[in-house]
């Protein structure tokens, strides 16, 4: 049996058109799909589903990511790998495409698992990772003019069970518009907004800050281990329990049967999922 899921971000959708950014999604999953199916590993397709998410430039993460007060663009990735716990993950890092490729090299050749700032930069650029060399031409949002309310949130992730049994998660974003220069939300966060363990792997997309503070993402696989709970009872408490404290948001997850939940309290999150070799789904709902 195999699981896989991605989302485009959690956020203000009505009255926005959403059809080619669900499209596009639909397109990643049944890609991601097909390689399950045919014997890739969990942690090479949400590494390349998230790659794909990134450059598309249809969310706010890779070429859709938008500068922050000082006019420059800070990402942040996170991936990890389910059967072992290892992981990596950037933030704040300038200058590079694909930042979940930087994070899973931080994953397999370091010791450590969060490089930030110009520490991941130089890391990227010994990795011979791809350069940003021209953010005006690379990046299709410039300038920090919009309104919180204009703006078309939109983290990346994808999480994944593949024909071994394993699980793994990954997630990707560009942050809030016109953030402050260092801010870090909860994507590169192990625990906040990506995890994976035996049980389950989650990703996240919202308010980061809500969902460190709730540490979302690692209290959905808890619920699971100790509670017992089913994977679509322990994605809402979790979600509740974050709610609770002001935040939305949402979150896709899937456990180790297969089952996949993507519950969110905004008005909506975009989201493609696929159990087994059935029909993709694709909605912003």
């Amino acid at each position: 049996m195999i699981a896989l899921a991605l989302h485009g971000g959690a956020g203000q959708y009505h009255g926005k058109d959403q059809s080619e950014k669900i499209a596009f999604l639909k397109t990643v999953c049944e890609k991601g799909q097909a390689d399950l199916l045919s014997g890739k590993c969990s942690l090479d397709v949400v590494t390349e589903c998230v790659m794909a998410l990134e450059d598309s430039g249809h969310y706010v993460a890779g070429r859709g990511t938008g500068p922050n007060n000082l006019g420059e663009y800070e990402l942040d990735a996170s991936i990890m790998d389910g059967s072992t716990r290892r992981a990596g993950g950037v933030c704040a890092l300038q200058g590079y495409r694909y930042p979940v490729r930087v994070a899973r090299f931080v994953l397999e050749d370091t010791p450590h698992l969060l490089l930030a700032g110009k520490g991941a930069a130089h890391f990227a650029a010994d990795k011979d990772c791809e350069p940003v060399t021209d953010p005006k031409a690379y990046y299709l949002v410039q300038g920090t003019t919009a309104t919180p309310q204009d703006l078309d949130t939109g983290t990346v992730g994808a999480v994944a069970l593949d024909q071994y049994g394993k699980l793994a998660s990954a997630t990707s974003t560009g942050g809030l518009m016109g953030k402050m220069a260092g801010r870090v939300g909860d994507s590169p966060i192990l625990g906040a907004g990506c995890w994976a363990d035996q049980n389950a792997a989650v990703s996240c997309t919202g308010q980061g800050e809500y969902f460190m503070k709730a540490a979302v993402a690692a209290d959905v696989a808890a619920r699971v281990k100790y509670l017992g709970e089913s994977l679509n009872e322990a994605t809402r408490a979790a979600l509740a329990d974050m709610g609770a404290l002001g935040g939305y948001g949402g979150l896709i997850a899937v456990d180790r049967h297969g089952n996949v939940s993507t519950p969110y309290n905004s008005e909506g999150i975009r989201h493609a999922f696929a159990c087994g070799d059935g029909a993709v789904t694709a909605s912003a709902y």
